[in-house]
């Protein structure tokens, strides 16, 4: 219990024991058995992931990467994404990237009711001082990064490169139209059939028919079900399901 929750002091965890557990022993009897933290290093009553993980669910991070057609049209997708449920919320694809068209797909992806308070973004110019402060008025602080630091928009960055890795290295658009179909394929898959390593693991967004336990015996498949893959994107992926 100490190691878990660094600013409970004896007495907080012998009330833990002695309401929720019925163990009774005094404070003083805590106190012994507590690890020692080194001398001069930090009381750590907050740990930079509890950090993260209480401000996540408040930020959305925005960026463009660039693919190039079949007939060599340069292309741009945005990507939103929400940091919490690492859930793709926005994308869409344009071949001129303004900050009217910006601004227009942001307002699509952060509804009237949304409980965000952040929006990170880089200091592209398509990222207006106009844009900034009508997101201002939607309620989020938007958060610039700054030159050269891609780590500071990591969570963005990475699904950036997931894109590519997953979807764009292998299909060559040849319409702004085709690119956008692709791209809507992928991050439905992305979002509903993708499990994240960084969730536990996780799935963004999962179907409401995925199995809570695992069954009874773990490795066997049972004798009334089988397994079933479903094609994402011509069989580039699959998902699978009873």
């Amino acid at each position: 219990m100490a190691l878990s929750n660094p600013s409970w002091g004896e007495e907080r965890i012998a009330n833990e024991l002695l309401l929720k557990l019925g163990i009774r022993i005094s404070p003083r009897t805590v106190r012994k058995y507590v690890p020692k933290r080194p001398r001069g290093q930090p009381r750590g009553d907050q740990r930079w992931s509890i950090f993260v993980r209480n401000h996540a669910s408040a930020i959305l991070a925005c960026d463009f990467c660039v693919v190039v057609t079949a007939t060599f049209r340069l292309l741009y997708v945005l990507v939103v994404i929400e940091h919490q449920t690492r859930r793709i919320v926005h994308c869409n694809v344009t071949t001129h990237p303004t900050a009217t068209w910006t601004l227009q797909q942001l307002r699509e992806a952060i509804h009237s009711d949304h409980h965000y308070r952040f929006l990170i973004h880089d200091g592209d110019g398509i990222f207006s001082p106009q844009l900034d402060q009508s997101i201002s008025h939607m309620g989020l602080r938007v958060l610039k990064t700054p030159p050269r630091s891609p780590k500071a928009n990591s969570l963005c960055e990475r699904v950036i490169g997931t894109l590519r890795r997953e979807c764009l290295d292998f299909v060559i658009p040849l319409t702004e139209n085709h690119l956008r179909i692709v791209t809507k394929n992928w991050v439905a898959h992305y979002n509903r059939g993708r499990p994240h390593t960084s969730l536990g693991p996780g799935i963004p967004d999962p179907p409401v028919d995925l199995p809570v336990t695992p069954h009874e015996h773990r490795h066997r498949i049972p004798s009334h079900c089988k397994v079933v893959a479903h094609p994402v994107l011509g069989g580039l992926h699959h998902e699978y399901r009873w």
